[in-house]
């Protein structure tokens, strides 16, 4: 096969103009010319060689590469209409064969959710509304689709039957209306109807098709369920008084694979309502296909047990209407008398499955003509005789009464000299339907039944939807009927529009989902898409779940402002405390390793301070319930009593509230502590910042020159340990501060002393005061000794005295102060 240069190399001009094109008018351009290839109009300058070269050859690479760049930033230079026009339009008038596959793969291969998945999910809807199925079983028939490959052909028809799952495993909530089995299977099934009728009209006129393609999937997609309810009324109709229609059926079963054979004649065969209807569509197929006659014959009569009577009927009513086929009724007949006879299947085959062996047999036996009833007469008669004995020596009701039923409908057919059995028993549903199946219809009734059923699926009970009108009167009443006396014509009078909080509008969407956000900041170059991924990526993160929270923290903390955008800091610093508030633990674990690592910035090491203060301050505030009226409406009327002599509450509750109403108090009881987001994760924040404090590296020393870092090191530690008063690791965390900061409460940086009293203030207000004396004995009186030695100086004087004064202060409530002396006699 010999590949034209000239299209292969106007392929490869448009990939790579779009792949480093940013000029609109140059992609629209370049979309034009992919188009063409697939345009055969009139107009084309493109020669119908080059189309199918292009078709077979580049079709689905140049769809791939679409696919991939999805994302791109020229594809937001484009409008809807012309996106619509040439990007979808490259999916939607190629081969469809070509397009169903590269969709199903880049869907499964997308990450959700995605606006790339959600614009290939459209497509795809689309594909389906437009009829391009129809055209993809056309072109399989007519055998000008891709070189009929077992691998490819296998893997066409796995995308196309098992849609529904492949849509719903990657949309999961999503998915579409369309893609649910309820609603593809019958979309199938009816274009499968149109291409079979294509096939009937090409027939006619002399023109050869196959219908390999569309048995296979055929087959396949009855594996599924759902699509004989639409494709079996139809076929009945349709083959009513067309031959070639007939003929076209019986050769799209012949080729239907014997391993799908079964799930097409069992969705068959309970689908349609009359044995000539299943005639006419099936036709001898059961004297061709050795399959098929061991499942018509066998499996459905004396294997499987859970179809209805009219099932039954149909069966043996599809192999008594044709002459050929009456042999194997007679061999049905001689399988059903050994089953039903057979006194081991009698003890041990469940009473459903005997009750439907029975109706079996006295079906057959009603259709047998006069002669076969007198050929059979000795096998039937052996038959009666042995199976009556087997059940009547059963000691089950059911079983004696029902062989009781059948002997006794078996005399009466086989009329034995004259003489018939008649047994007394009780009558029930039971024996009333199998003494009907006895009882053939009469002719009116056949027809009035055939009536009924042979409508088609879409016919019967179809109601005619109302459409909505629209109300022309209500549009004339409400249109303004002013006195054109009270108009002024006076253009003196007109007042301009305020547009002074008019706001720019963008052409770019706003992304909807994080992984957008995030392969925007990474691969973007527009800096219209990168600013609104900036501003809409806070609220995705609180609104939703994210599992990109790290990925997303990373991105942003190496974020630069490339394109000057407005209030760059403050976003930026807004979405990684989001991500930190919403997955606090991962992006925090992060972010205390990366503050300690190499080749990090002092305003990147600074950023993420910050960006660990306010996402402890947002998660330290209390929990409010946010229930609604409804449940709090509930909440108190189940608390409330019946009556008022059932009111559970103690005596001693009534006497104590009496007594704290009357009682007079000089100070009120702090406030009962709140439950917060940030007590179960303060550890997270504090101890990774305590872990490499000493550990110098070649871009940062903490404990050297760093000095502007350590203070607000200090500080943020500070904070941390304030923000986690009433917290359980309180305690382990005041104890930690406190040894890291004696070690450098004589630095030469003012900020950093200034920090550490700071710390220490945030130790003795936070930490419980049983605490300070069991856990801190020796630094409570080291720090009252520090305090003092300080507060001689003139430098934060203020500072020092309320500090001094808050530790004397828990001294005495702790009532050690006049009682102890030094902390050696304290030890003691």
């Amino acid at each position: 096969l010999i590949l034209s240069p000239t299209v292969r190399l106007s392929v490869g001009q448009c990939v790579r103009t779009l792949t480093t094109s940013k000029e609109k008018e140059e992609v629209t351009k370049t979309l034009h010319t992919l188009t063409s290839y697939l345009d055969d109009g009139p107009q084309s300058t493109i020669t119908s060689a080059q189309r199918a070269e292009f078709s077979r050859a580049h079709y689905t690479r140049t769809l791939q590469f679409l696919i991939s760049n999805i994302n791109a930033d020229w594809l937001q230079l484009l409008t809807v209409a012309q996106c619509t026009e040439l990007w979808d339009g490259l999916f939607l008038r190629g081969p469809p064969d070509q397009t169903l596959l590269a969709l199903m793969d880049g869907i499964s291969s997308m990450s959700s959710p995605s606006a790339g998945l959600d614009r290939l999910v459209s497509i795809l809807e689309r594909f389906l509304q437009s009829g391009r199925l129809t055209v993809l079983l056309w072109t399989r028939c007519q055998g000008t689709g891709l070189s009929d490959s077992p691998q490819l052909r296998e893997t066409l028809l796995s995308r196309l039957v098992a849609l529904p799952d492949l849509t719903a495993n990657q949309l999961h909530h999503h998915n579409k209306t369309l893609f649910l089995p309820q609603q593809y299977y019958p979309l199938l099934a009816r274009d499968m109807l149109t291409v079979l009728e294509r096939t009937c009209q090409a027939l006619r006129g002399l023109k050869d098709c196959s219908l390999t393609f569309v048995a296979q999937a055929l087959g396949k997609a009855c594996v599924q369920g759902h699509i004989f309810g639409v494709l079996a009324p139809h076929l009945s109709s349709c083959t009513l008084s067309d031959m070639v229609w007939q003929r076209v059926c019986w050769k799209l079963l012949e080729n239907v694979p014997e391993r799908w054979l079964e799930s097409v004649l069992t969705g068959m065969v309970q689908a349609v309502n009359r044995p000539d209807a299943l005639s006419r569509i099936m036709g001898n197929l059961v004297l061709k296909n050795k399959k098929a006659q061991f499942v018509i014959t066998h499996k459905l009569l004396l294997l499987q047990y859970k179809y209805e009577t009219r099932v039954l009927s149909i069966l043996l009513g599809y192999l008594a209407q044709d002459r050929e086929r009456r042999p194997l009724l007679i061999q049905v007949l001689r399988s059903l008398c050994q089953a039903w006879a057979n006194p081991s299947a009698v003890r041990h085959t469940p009473l459903e499955q005997q009750l439907y062996v029975s109706r079996a047999l006295l079906l057959c036996v009603g259709l047998l003509s006069d002669a076969e009833l007198q050929e059979l007469r000795s096998e039937l008669l052996q038959c009666m005789l042995g199976g009556m004995q087997s059940h009547l020596d059963s000691s089950v009701v059911r079983v004696r009464r029902m062989g009781m039923v059948v002997g006794e409908c078996l005399s009466s057919r086989m009329d034995v000299n004259g003489a018939k059995l008649k047994f007394e028993y009780e009558h029930d549903e039971e024996t009333e339907e199998l003494l009907s199946l006895m009882t053939p219809l009469s002719e009116e009734e056949t027809e009035l039944l055939d009536d009924r059923l042979d409508l088609p699926q879409d016919v019967k009970g179809k109601t005619v939807p109302s459409q909505a009108v629209p109300s022309q009167a209500a549009s004339v009443a409400q249109k303004s009927g002013a006195d054109p006396d009270s108009e002024l014509d006076s253009d003196d009078e007109l007042t301009p529009y305020d547009m002074s909080a008019d706001q720019e509008m963008s052409q770019a969407a706003p992304p909807r989902y994080l992984r957008d956000c995030l392969e925007a900041f990474l691969s973007s170059e527009d800096p219209v898409r990168v600013d609104l991924s900036l501003r809409a990526i806070e609220g995705l993160v609180r609104k939703n779940t994210s599992t990109v929270s790290v990925e997303l923290s990373k991105v942003l903390l190496h974020m630069e402002d490339r394109y000057n955008t407005v209030g760059f800091l403050s976003l930026r610093q807004a979405a990684m405390v989001a991500l930190t508030v919403t997955d606090s633990v991962p992006v925090t674990e992060y972010l205390t390793t990366e503050f300690y690592s190499m080749n990090y910035s002092i305003r990147q090491r600074l950023d993420i301070l910050e960006v660990l203060i306010m996402s402890a301050q947002e998660l330290s505030q209390p929990i409010t319930d946010k229930e609604g009226p409804s449940k709090a409406i509930q909440r108190v009327t189940m608390n409330t009593p019946l009556y008022p002599g059932d009111d559970p509450i103690h005596w001693r509750q009534v006497v104590e509230r009496r007594i704290q109403s009357k009682t007079k108090r000089l100070s009120k009881v702090g406030s009962k502590p709140t439950p917060n987001r940030y007590a179960p994760v303060a550890g997270h924040f504090f101890f990774p910042l305590l872990r490499n404090y000493d550990r110098p590296q070649v871009t940062f020393d903490l404990l050297g020159g760093d000095h502007l870092v350590l203070g607000r090191l200090i500080h943020t530690l500070g904070l941390l340990m304030h923000l986690a008063v009433n917290a359980p690791v309180a305690t382990q965390m005041g104890r930690a501060l406190l040894d890291f900061v004696w070690a450098v409460r004589y630095h030469v940086d003012q900020m950093v002393r200034r920090g550490v009293l700071f710390a220490v203030c945030s130790v003795f207000l936070s930490m419980p005061s049983q605490s300070l004396l069991v856990e801190l004995s020796d630094q409570l009186f080291e720090t009252r000794a520090w305090l003092a030695g300080e507060n001689t100086g003139q430098n934060n004087k203020v500072s020092l005295m309320l500090l001094y004064t808050r530790v004397e202060t828990r001294l005495l409530y702790l009532n050690i102060l006049d009682r102890v002396v030094s902390p050696s006699e304290f030890r003691e």
